[in-house]
């Protein structure tokens, strides 16, 4: 029999699925969250004497296990088992030291692996599975989708599978993709699915819009940071909102219900699995997740209570618009006013309250990042920019 321990999201389904697909009924296969693994493991190793069956294959994927429970697993393979851990998760890298772990980050070509990837790669050279066109194609959407290469390709299908595979239960989404896969050569939704997928995204879209509003803005640490409250679609979330705020260094979701905060970052030199690591998680680069202990409670959610959400840039403006040539103007909650304006010189240059501030910055862009990150100061509307204009006259400004 093949034992398959995998994590519950799209990618360790995506496992599930294809494991399926290689190994039938003799495949028996058991959805997991992060915190639950062990313990589901734990009660396999106890258990693992009642099986008779030498032939028993023990398979994790998409999940890491610490250290104590690395040490059974090795005893166990020692007693003449079978055992294989695959993962892409670079916190579980420590797990290639042992001869069952597997866990591999990126592919030969600098590609980010998923463990669907990975997984697929493992049944291909075990001629457990044939390289069908179908089935490649759900990988790899599987594979963007996990790592966020979509986004960059602006893959919608590889979203629309994960929006789709929330929208049913994990039992009906592995029914529906194994059959699929069984009898088609390449991988579509059918009619039903893609209405459904067309209502979900306008739902998608309504609850970023909410959500937008209730965003605060604090420094955790070095790192400038967005934290909102949100139950439902953390990644879709975390990008749009890193999008709208690019000034803030990463986004930090709580789930109160679940105890769960959900970590996302837009950019390349900000590690989110690092600052996960810190409160017992941990995950990728750009989107990691950690239980809410008691310091994350405090840092997340006791110190910023009383904070106001970020006041969000005006939308409609004809005249204040950003790298205007005849400056642009930002607003504060406190009142004040500030104008970044490009100098005679080259540089761009802003005024706090009609005052220079002493600062030149190489682009328009970072002055605003300035401002947005240390004052929390966001576009002004045009009336008020034209107010600030008739008080301030700019024109002969050097």
């Amino acid at each position: 029999m093949f034992y398959l321990f995998t994590h519950n999201d799209l990618d360790g389904v995506g496992c599930g699925i294809l494991a399926r697909l290689a190994y039938g009924n003799k495949a028996e296969i058991r959805y997991n969250s992060v915190g639950g693994l062990e313990h589901q493991l734990e009660r396999f190793l106890e258990r693992a004497a009642e099986r008779a069956g030498d032939d028993d294959f023990l398979c994790i994927t998409d999940l890491s296990v610490g250290k104590e429970m690395a040490n059974k697993l090795t005893e166990y393979e020692s007693e003449g088992k079978q055992l294989q851990l695959i993962d892409h998760h670079k916190t579980a890298l420590y797990l290639n030291e042992f001869s069952w772990g597997e866990v591999t980050v990126s592919d030969k070509e600098g590609r980010l692996a998923s463990a669907t990837s990975l997984f697929y790669e493992y049944l291909l050279k075990r001629d457990l599975l044939q390289d069908s066109g179908g089935v490649g194609e759900f990988v790899e959407l599987v594979r963007q989708y996990d790592t966020w290469e979509w986004d960059q390709n602006n893959n919608q299908k590889a979203k629309q599978l994960n929006d789709l595979f929330f929208l049913v239960s994990i039992e009906e989404f592995e029914k529906r993709m194994v059959e699929r896969l069984e009898q088609s050569s390449a991988f579509e939704f059918d009619d039903f699915e893609s209405r459904l997928l067309q209502m979900e995204a306008e739902k998608i879209e309504r609850y970023i819009r909410r959500k937008g509003r209730e965003i605060i803005q604090t420094f955790i640490g070095n790192y400038c940071t967005g934290i909102v409250h949100a139950e439902s679609y953390h990644s879709e979330l975390g990008n749009e909102l890193g999008k709208e705020h690019s000034h803030l260094d990463y986004i930090a979701i709580l789930n109160l219900g679940g105890k769960k905060i959900s970590y996302r970052t837009i950019h390349d030199n900000i590690d989110v699995s690092a600052i996960a690591g810190k409160f017992g998680g941990g995950g990728h680069a750009k989107a990691s997740g950690s239980p809410m202990d008691k310091e994350a409670f405090r840092v997340y959610i006791e110190e910023v209570f009383a904070m106001d959400p970020i006041r969000p840039d005006a939308s409609r403006n004809l005249y204040n618009i950003k790298e205007s040539g005849i400056g642009t103007l930002y607003e504060t909650r406190q009142g004040e006013t500030f104008f970044i304006y490009l100098h005679s010189s080259g540089t761009w240059r802003a005024e706090r309250n009609g005052s220079d501030m002493g600062h030149e910055f190489s682009s328009f862009i970072e002055a605003e990042r300035h401002l947005k990150r240390k004052f929390s100061a966001y576009l002004a509307r045009d009336e008020a920019f034209v107010n600030y204009l008739a008080r301030h006259y700019v024109s002969g400004k050097k």
